[in-house]
């Protein structure tokens, strides 16, 4: 499931900077070298996966850093650019137009995946927080699709041709477009939950309607509150019938516990307080609860372990002792998104777990 997502991610970005390249450069040196170059542009970013980190924790939050930064991207697209204007023949009296297609190849990978829920620091180093809108899901076949295929028929022309310039421009304004819509969808559903909260006494403190996975007609909620967050699951299809609200314990005492503890410090960071702590076979875990659903959590760490001195910390790691998904989720996905209130069982099992502990941190 992990390769699969990389390998549509990768092919999002590879036909996204194609597709620039080759408005930009196509009727410079041709539609399919204008895709070759583009797509590799566009992926360039990306290579941060292949720079060493400390630990699991560092490599989470790191990724999507400076090498996503639109800072970055001014500074290195003339580099680039140069090279690009001294070895093709074709670009040589277009320096300035080269630049900036480099620099649209580089930048536009980093606004999609700013899109995306899992951040991205493109203003770094003048802000470094992570910027994540969660409108659109890391795979969404609506905005790929379009591209894809003017992208096939651009590596399938030799030549630039209007028909081909028509198409490409059709496909990047409608997938900007569909970005655009998913902006609207995802304050409408935040909301709609809202309402539905506050129908049902809660008042969090934070509420985040993120992308359901390949689309944008069902969207995860999240309520936080200190002690407690609620999900909530809706659909554009949905009726009239209130949605079932699940309600899970955060354990703020176990994230007391973690005062000073580095790793922990960075995920509350990065997750921009939608976490959880929970203890697991004597470690406590710390969960991002954006990415992924109760109890599967894409991305869980170990942070520390109950020692003879309390809680210590201790080499952070990644813990995997959730299935990616629960048994049942494929089919309530499929109900969901067509607006029929099914609950979710995976939910109605951890509302009904025990709290991890109760105790101090000693």
């Amino acid at each position: 499931m992990q390769i699969t997502r990389g390998f549509m991610d990768s092919l999002t970005q590879f036909v996204l900077g194609a597709t620039v390249s080759t408005v930009c450069l196509g009727p410079k040196m041709g539609a399919r070298k204008a895709a070759i170059l583009g797509g590799v542009l566009g992926t360039l970013p990306d290579l941060d996966v292949f720079l060493p980190f400390e630990d699991p924790v560092d490599s989470f939050v790191l990724h999507r850093g400076w090498t996503h930064s639109l800072v970055t991207h001014v500074l290195v697209a003339p580099l680039i650019g140069e090279v690009l204007v001294r070895l093709v023949k074709s670009l040589r009296d277009h320096r300035w137009t080269t630049w900036f297609a480099v620099f649209l190849c580089l930048s536009t990978h980093a606004l999609l995946d700013a899109m995306t829920i899992y951040g991205t620091r493109i203003l770094w180093p003048l802000y470094k927080d992570p910027v994540g809108v969660g409108s659109v899901f890391i795979i969404d076949p609506i905005y790929t699709l379009p591209l894809l295929g003017v992208v096939i028929w651009a590596l399938a022309r030799k030549n630039w041709s209007r028909a081909l310039a028509r198409g490409v421009t059709v496909a990047l304004v409608f997938s900007t477009g569909y970005l655009a819509l998913s902006a609207g969808l995802q304050a409408h559903m935040e909301a709609r939950a809202r309402t539905i909260y506050e129908e049902a006494g809660l008042q969090p403190d934070k509420v985040l309607a993120i992308a359901g996975p390949f689309n944008t007609v069902l969207w995860k909620v999240i309520g936080v509150e200190e002690d407690a967050y609620h999900n909530l699951y809706l659909s554009l299809l949905d009726g009239d019938e209130r949605p079932q609200i699940y309600s899970h314990p955060r354990n703020p005492e176990l994230s007391a516990c973690l005062d000073g503890n580095e790793a922990f410090e960075k995920l509350e960071w990065f997750s921009r307080g939608f976490f959880k702590a929970e203890e697991v076979g004597g470690r406590i875990v710390v969960s991002d609860l954006r990415m992924g659903m109760t109890p599967a959590y894409v991305f869980r760490f170990a942070v520390a372990e109950a020692g003879e001195g309390g809680v210590e910390a201790i080499e952070p790691r990644r813990d995997m002792s959730h299935r990616a998904l629960s048994d049942g989720d494929g089919d309530w996905l499929v109900a969901r998104l067509m607006g029929n209130m099914v609950a979710r069982a995976a939910e109605l099992e951890d509302e009904t777990s025990a709290p991890s502990r109760k105790a101090g941190c000693d």
